[in-house]
């Protein structure tokens, strides 16, 4: 192919118009060359009361202007930003292998999935004669074309493929104890897991520990766990001979009716510090979360001693996970961010052999069974959080950890073989953390 041919194909391009609560934020623009180029509106950057897109686009964030004044531009992959609102794994490969698509082509996934994304982003597809001019000489003159949205659902929707899940979820609006898959303009109002081809037991797994979870203080939404039999419309998947999936509520939708439900904005970590999904475990630790969440919460202090609290019960329940996509920020008044309820707290340790680490660092250490007080004293330090506020929060956790977990866990759901599992992790732990358990 020619270089004049080559340029001419990747000048043509179709265009998302973004929005969110009503507000248009801008146009991302998909090139025919994998390049995706995201142009602010003025309207949007010149409005001091705009909504939050990202925490690193609020009016009180350092470089906020300056980050707006340019489009955002990169190759295949989205900007961060966007990168971490579409899926990843098994639900990608089978999201990508019905629209026919590579699983790199993140454009053309954000456009199939735009009416029902996390939070409250909206990317609707463009008709070629509704893209403004700028947009289209923004990277010398291109061609806005058509975007066949039917089609593009139709495929998504027929396309039916048995994939070897690790673990599969969507999300699904309940009705009269039934679960479906959201689509249209039917927003989801429930994330349903379904069980793992790979690792058993994990929907009761993960129900008991968000359960222990709540009882040691921690903020968490409702959960429950499903029959299989009540969810309709599932892709054709591979399940194993489990009964049950975890149902968890989405709290980033509130239920006006039945039937409507109102998008809240959110956005995990991954997005707040502009790192790729793939970037989850190695680019940052507990310390950078800490400081943005004191620093810029509505309530950075309550935040932070929340924070301070989940961190303490993920090393309390071996879940090895909590990565920068497992924590997030919620934007409840449209601006002002503000700590998320937790999620996808699993005591991984039953599944990983000798896993002995938490996700990132804490104080300088990511081992469970060296961890002490001393070392969070250190992570509030680096976190510029003052400790005499963080320590009677954890000295709660361990309060509420030692008096409620251990009877408490003889009746939940999870496997007992995890149940032991569990137990024995509790006794590996330093004294600080050590939760004795009586036959």
């Amino acid at each position: 192919m020619s270089a004049d041919a080559r340029n001419e194909v990747g000048d043509e391009m179709n265009v998302l118009q973004l929005s969110i609560h009503g507000v248009l934020i801008g146009y991302l623009a998909g090139f025919k060359n994998g390049r995706n180029v995201l142009s602010f509106a003025d309207s949007f950057r010149n409005n001091p009361d705009r909504p939050t897109f990202s925490l690193i686009t609020h009016p009180k964030f350092p470089n906020a202007a300056r980050l707006m004044a340019e489009s955002w531009a990169r190759n295949q992959r989205l900007h961060p930003v966007l990168s971490n609102l579409l899926p990843e794994g098994s639900l990608r490969e089978l999201i990508a292998q019905g629209l026919k698509v590579h699983v790199d082509n993140e454009f053309h996934i954000l456009s199939y999935l735009g009416e029902d994304l996390p939070g409250a982003i909206e990317a609707t597809p463009m008709e070629p004669d509704d893209v403004p001019d700028y947009v289209l000489n923004t990277h010398g003159k291109a061609k806005a074309i058509k975007f066949d949205k039917d089609a593009l659902h139709k495929k998504g929707r027929e396309n039916k493929f048995s994939l070897a899940g690790v673990q599969m979820k969507f999300s699904m609006k309940e009705k009269d104890g039934r679960y479906n898959l959201s689509k249209g303009d039917v927003l989801g109002d429930w994330i349903i897991k379904t069980p793992s081809t790979k690792h058993k037991f994990v929907p009761l797994n993960e129900y008991t520990a968000m359960s222990l979870a709540a009882l040691a203080g921690v903020d968490i939404p409702e959960i429950k766990l499903v029959e299989l039999d009540k969810l309709d419309n599932l892709p054709q998947i591979n399940l194993p001979d489990e009964k049950q999936a975890f149902a968890i509520k989405r709290f980033d939708r509130d239920p006006v009716d039945q039937n409507m439900s109102q998008r809240i904005h959110m956005e995990d970590f991954a997005q707040i510090l502009v790192k790729y999904p793939h970037e989850k475990y190695t680019s940052a630790n507990y310390e950078n979360i800490g400081k943005v969440i004191y620093d810029f919460s509505g309530d950075g202090l309550a935040d932070a001693q929340q924070f301070a609290r989940r961190l303490l019960v993920n090393i309390l329940l071996a879940n090895g996970d909590a990565h920068l996509k497992n924590w997030s920020f919620l934007y409840p008044d449209k601006v002002t961010p503000r700590l998320s309820p937790a999620y996808d707290i699993v005591t991984t340790n039953v599944y990983i052999e000798n896993e002995t680490q938490y996700a990132l660092n804490l104080g300088k250490t990511k081992e469970w069974y060296t961890v002490t007080m001393a070392h969070f004293q250190s992570w509030a330090g680096r976190s510029d959080i003052p400790w005499r506020v963080i320590k009677p929060h954890l000295d709660d956790t361990m309060s509420k950890a030692r008096e409620l977990w251990p009877e408490t866990l003889k009746a939940l759901p999870m496997n007992e073989v995890h149940k032991e599992g569990l137990r024995s992790h509790w006794a590996k732990l330093q004294q600080d953390f050590k939760i004795e358990v009586t036959k």
